[in-house]
């Protein structure tokens, strides 16, 4: 009940302070909803308001957060909220391809996205991504038969040099029935530099995650870092403004932001007011 409090009062604060202004197309600017995963476990229904309320309609989910599924997708069309992509672990994208697709159907939603490759600790190898590649493959094939589109979300390990390149290089050039899904704050904890990374593959990102990084961060390949080193939009090191304009320039159509910090409730209208902004210019 804290919670929900909190997340009530939070939001009389922000209409009240005219932080919600009416966005230009902000059907662009979606929410992951793992952002809010904490809320979840306390107000399923106070949580999906807060969205709506913020002028969000489209989501990247997949969870019901122990809620039946038809109750969970009562209450999101009471907020109007539209499911695009959901999560798929790799072992169900290895296994139970089918209980995937049955899975994003329910949902309605058009793409599936995997976040993670199984690896042992910090040692991503050539064999884990080769491997994965193959699963990708497979899988995708199997969902682009069903009307979905499935994508990777690299999360920083898959940079380590292989080969002239990387192994996202590798990951890339053989991805025959799957794309990718920019978060730019792990490319760029990966190593990588994500505007280099949509010049260089124009047409192989179909989603985005953005994400800002906060002052002094050290990256590495691991794929772990603070959660709390994930700040409002347009205040950390990532040029998160000449992203989103390539990122339309590439005729990337949603772009989710994803705030895993502890303060997400109340960054996330701060970094919606910094979108809309954007959309002002």
């Amino acid at each position: 009940m804290k919670k929900r409090n909190q997340i009530q009062v939070l939001l009389v604060l922000v209409f009240l302070l005219g932080m919600f202004p009416k966005l230009t197309h902000a059907q662009e600017f979606g929410l992951q909803l793992y952002s809010l995963r904490n809320q979840f476990k306390d107000d399923i229904p106070g949580t999906l308001k807060f969205i709506k309320d913020c002028g969000i309609t489209e989501i990247e989910g997949g969870d019901s957060y122990g809620m039946p599924l038809e109750e969970f997708k009562t209450l999101l069309k009471k907020n109007d909220l539209n499911v695009v992509s959901i999560g798929a672990s790799y072992e169900e994208l290895r296994d139970i391809p089918k209980m995937v697709i049955e899975k994003a159907k329910a949902y309605g939603a058009s793409y599936v996205m995997c976040a993670w490759i199984p690896h042992k600790g910090d040692d991503f190898s050539f064999e884990d991504t080769f491997n994965a590649v193959a699963v990708f493959n497979k899988a995708g094939a199997f969902l682009k038969a069903a009307g979905i589109t499935f994508v990777y979300h690299p999360h920083g390990y898959e940079f380590r040099s292989f080969k002239e390149g990387t192994l996202f290089d590798y990951m890339v050039e053989n991805a025959r029935n799957f794309a990718f899904e920019m978060d730019v704050y792990w490319i760029k904890h990966g190593g990588a530099d994500p505007m280099d990374l949509l010049n260089k593959y124009p047409k192989k990102f179909v989603l985005m995650h953005l994400k800002d990084m906060a002052e002094g961060v050290k990256g590495d390949n691991t794929g772990h870092s603070d959660v709390n080193t994930n700040v409002i939009l347009g205040t950390g090191t990532i040029d998160i403004a000449a992203l989103v304009k390539r990122g339309k320039e590439l005729g990337i159509k949603y772009m989710f932001i994803e705030d895993e910090s502890d303060s997400s409730v109340s960054q996330i209208p701060q970094s919606l007011k910094f979108l809309n902004s954007l959309q002002a210019e």
